[in-house]
């Protein structure tokens, strides 16, 4: 875990770390639905917001907004660990996950398009819907309901040589586990070397540990404001190939580009601080001078960081027993899977997950519900449970903070 000294210059670059800007203070185990944000990217986005100028005119205002740009590129590949193909701005994480899987079931060969059950419906919905309109089929890996995961042997049972498509999610932000992507990347390489591999990449992004290049993928995307930064806008790559098929763009554009319209150059310059922040904390986990290794050594940290804190909540710390240990509870993928990032899920026999919820925001623990709903219903629905109770963490969370909650749930399960 960081040191005292360390987790307060983390919790420090953090804006409301320990207090609601309406309630006051409070735990914040809701990260998952959207993490915390860096102080400096709000203090970069009021900065372009004032800015009237736009970036592709002959002058010196635009000329600086075409450099914060390019940098952002620049710095998004870094975190990605990509070269070639092209980093895509757009409305959304969902938006673009739906225009690259689009795109790919369009022009890619003939076959098939595969998925997986444990999907976010961002991905499978644009799957399911381009599959049926470029008149492919659409084939579901089963995830295994007791570990909340897909595993590469259960996608190489299901891919054929004629899989044209495939969907990864990298982790599940219902059951918290990671899904093995270089891996399984690898089993859709052994049997469909051309097939496209595009990526959600969404719920694991804040936990560190991307590698495009390591995975062999052709597209991976993010929400900015999952790792960070703010709402309104989204992140991708997409390699040369998926770059190369057809997809919207205007008539004469230059060749290769994806987005359309302006975008908000505040969006662009606010990944930089994204990127910055794991530099900096990269540097105080490591004595490498590289940038790239820096951010590989920040998301390594974060990982032990965040493992401390989940097994302390699961198994207990000091004198206050672990959810695994209260009576009646039930956690999402098992008490001991490796494979959790920073999330814990769970239901009681004793008291509804919305009841639990409400009690936590009594006593200012800010955790969620998930429902058997179209967000959580493929992963809720098999278990037999109507909802259940989600705490997700991030690394500028605290062992006092898991203390507090361990406290507060003992009181609320009697």
């Amino acid at each position: 875990m960081f040191d005292d000294t360390l987790l307060s210059a983390i919790r420090a670059r953090f804006a409301h770390v320990e207090a609601c800007p309406f309630t006051g203070p409070r735990i914040f185990f809701e990260n998952a639905g959207g993490a915390l944000t860096l102080k400096s990217v709000v203090e970069t986005s009021a900065r372009f917001a004032a800015i009237p100028d736009n970036q592709g005119r002959d002058n010196p205002a635009s000329h600086a907004l075409v450099e914060v740009i390019d940098k952002a590129r620049a710095d998004i590949r870094r975190f990605f660990n990509a070269t070639g193909g092209a980093v895509v701005f757009g409305e959304s994480g969902t938006e673009l996950l739906f225009r690259l899987i689009r795109d790919a079931c369009l022009g890619a060969g003939p076959g098939v398009v595969l998925g997986s059950t444990v999907e976010h419906p961002a991905s499978r919905s644009a799957a399911a819907r381009w599959a049926e309109v470029s008149d492919r089929k659409h084939l579901l890996v089963p995830h295994d309901d007791a570990t909340g995961r897909v595993t590469p042997e259960a996608y190489a049972a299901a891919l054929t040589p004629d899989t044209a498509v495939v969907t990864i999610l990298h982790t599940s932000p219902v059951t918290g586990m990671g899904m093995d992507l270089p891996a399984i990347a690898r089993a859709v390489r052994s049997v469909a070397p051309d097939a496209l591999i595009i990526v959600d990449g969404i719920q694991h992004a804040c936990h560190g540990g991307i590698d495009v290049a390591a995975a062999g993928i052709d597209g991976y995307v993010i929400s900015p404001y999952k790792v960070f930064s703010r709402h309104g806008y989204g992140v991708a790559w997409a390699s040369d190939r998926l770059t190369a098929l057809a997809h919207d763009a205007l008539i004469g554009g230059p060749a290769g580009n994806w987005e359309l319209g302006t975008r908000d150059t505040g969006a662009y310059a606010t990944v930089s601080d994204v990127v910055a922040y794991f530099e900096w904390l990269g540097g105080k986990v490591s004595e490498s001078d590289d940038p790239r290794a820096r951010i590989e050594a920040a998301g390594q940290a974060i990982h032990a960081h965040e493992a401390a804190l989940t097994q302390a909540m699961i198994r207990g710390t000091d004198n206050l027993t672990g959810l695994a240990d209260l009576p009646g509870v039930t956690i999402v993928g098992g008490a001991e899977n490796t494979a959790r990032e920073g999330l814990v899920s769970f239901w009681s026999d004793r008291l509804a997950a919305p009841e639990i919820v409400a009690a936590l925001n009594a006593e200012s623990i800010r955790t969620h519900t998930r429902k058997a709903d179209h967000y959580s219903g493929n992963i809720l629905a098999p278990l037999g449970q109507p909802h259940c109770v989600r705490v997700s963490l991030a690394h500028y969370n605290s062992l006092d903070e898991v203390r507090r909650f361990l406290s507060v749930m003992a009181d609320i399960l009697g």
